[in-house]
């Protein structure tokens, strides 16, 4: 790590010599640096923001009677909304107030389960 930084020291100050600067001389470790950079940008920093973005999406249009699941791991149907915070009917009976943060998405589960118990049913 201290070569490194070292190293980064020497690229960016000015040499006597004619190729000195920040590309010349020693500079070429810059444009691996950037590459990475540039690299770690298009496979971890702009797919994520793409995800918080359809998140928020998700978010702004819930609505009561949609199914959602919580970071905790909660699955609920949304029974009451107010600005940030939701109630989620677990069972008949049983309501919980949550954090509209805490929802990480709408619940699949729900919709793909009822074909598959229609189904069992008919084969009996």
């Amino acid at each position: 790590m201290t070569q490194f930084l070292n190293g980064l020291a020497q690229a960016a100050a000015p040499s006597g010599g004619g190729g000195g600067g920040l590309f010349g001389g020693g500079g070429g470790m810059m444009l691996p640096l950037l590459a990475m950079f540039a690299i770690f940008y298009f496979i971890v920093l702009r797919p994520q923001s793409k995800r918080q973005k359809e998140l928020q999406k998700v978010l702004s249009e819930l609505k009561k009677g949609d199914d959602v699941v919580t970071s905790g791991g909660i699955i609920g149907k949304i029974s009451g909304m107010k600005d940030t915070e939701l109630t989620l009917q677990l069972q008949e009976g049983v309501r919980v107030r949550v954090l509209r943060s805490s929802v990480t998405g709408l619940y699949a589960g729900a919709a793909a389960a009822k074909p598959e118990a229609k189904s069992e049913a008919k084969a009996s």
